[in-house]
């Protein structure tokens, strides 16, 4: 349940990341399109969310060597990252392109629709450990 909790309090920072991110992308004086400004605004926050996860949320599960980390950065990746990215800009380009609805509202319903998968992935494949001591 702690990384649960965990999880859910670093995605807050990171989804604070991805907002001021996917604003300031979408309203500078030459802004990107919403679905480009979308996936750098993820990939910030997947980037930020994995360091956070590492030191924080999985502390209990540390890397032994910098390839071990590489490798869980990898996983992350291609787990939380690809879930985020790809789940976003589906999201977004139904809920905004086609349905018509504020950037806001959409981004809202596309960051919750990715995030409990992304635990399940994150705790299952990019910081699974072996052997997970319980000391209770």
């Amino acid at each position: 349940m702690i990384h649960f909790i965990r999880f859910n309090v670093v995605g807050i920072v990171g989804f604070a990341l991805q907002t001021g991110a996917l604003f300031v992308l979408t309203h500078s004086p030459h802004p990107l399109g919403y679905l480009a400004a979308t996936a750098a605004a993820v990939e910030l926050a997947v980037l930020n969310n994995f360091v956070w996860h590492q030191r924080w949320t999985w502390s209990d599960r540390p890397s032994a060597t910098r390839g071990e980390t590489l490798r869980r950065l990898v996983k992350f990746n291609i787990t939380n990252g690809a879930v985020s990215i790809i789940g976003n800009l589906i999201f977004m380009g139904l809920l905004v392109g086609r349905l018509g609805l504020p950037i806001a509202i959409a981004y809202l319903t596309s960051v919750t629709a990715c995030s409990i998968c992304n635990f399940f992935l994150a705790d299952r494949i990019a910081f699974y450990a072996e052997s997970v001591s319980v000391e209770g």
